[in-house]
């Protein structure tokens, strides 16, 4: 439970509007992708990202490792700067 979930409101109309912004923030995390876990499929879901490209971004993770940051996805062909930054809302590095 958050610092704001476990506030008392008064105004019953704070309380809900609280709790709707918790519910909304915590689906934006849920909805992002975890660039270290992803799958192809997940990755064609972006966009400016074919199954293509997808599937590079797959193989450059299984034979260099785990991705730092996001914007690591550059490293791989096919990724540029503008694709990176139409996602960049989407992505998450994750362990």
């Amino acid at each position: 439970m958050t610092a704001q979930a476990a506030q008392c409101y008064a105004d019953p109309v704070l309380a809900y509007e609280a709790m709707i912004a918790e519910r909304v923030q915590a689906q934006k995390v849920a909805a992002r992708i975890n660039i270290n876990t992803a799958t192809a499929a997940q990755f064609a879901t972006l966009q400016g990202v074919g199954v293509k490209t997808a599937e590079e971004i797959v193989l450059y993770r299984e034979m260099f490792g785990e991705f730092a940051r996001i914007e690591d996805l550059m490293k791989v062909r096919g990724v540029g700067k503008a694709t990176l930054e139409k996602n960049r809302a989407r992505l998450a590095v994750l362990d």
